[in-house]
């Protein structure tokens, strides 16, 4: 899975804590993650559920990490959500940082 490793590192999992929520070995994390297996479509699905991203961006088949109904929940474009997205995946400091900037260009 493309974006399994993203995933699991965003959220500050082992590859052996994630394997824990899951109830595998965490060999089999590290399959996934190398493609050196393939997941079957249930396992796929219970992935994407607990990271709350859709089977495509699990996948790597699009940039878009929400479902299409919690996009359209909010009535957020497509751009909009890929901001949110990126947001998401930064790190405190990085986010202070985007804040500041955003503040200035506000500012002018």
């Amino acid at each position: 899975m493309f974006n399994l490793r993203l995933l699991r590192e965003e959220h500050k999992l082992s590859q052996q804590k994630l394997a824990d929520e899951f109830d595998i070995a965490q060999s089999q994390i590290q399959n996934y993650e190398t493609g050196g297996y393939q997941p079957d479509i249930e396992t796929l699905n219970k992935y994407a559920d607990f990271f709350d991203v859709s089977v495509d961006f699990l996948l790597g088949r699009t940039d878009i990490r929400r479902k299409l109904e919690t996009v359209k929940e909010y009535d957020l474009s497509e751009d909009e959500q890929k901001i949110i997205d990126r947001y998401r995946g930064l790190r405190p400091r990085q986010r202070q940082s985007l804040t500041l900037f955003l503040d200035t260009l506000e500012d002018n």
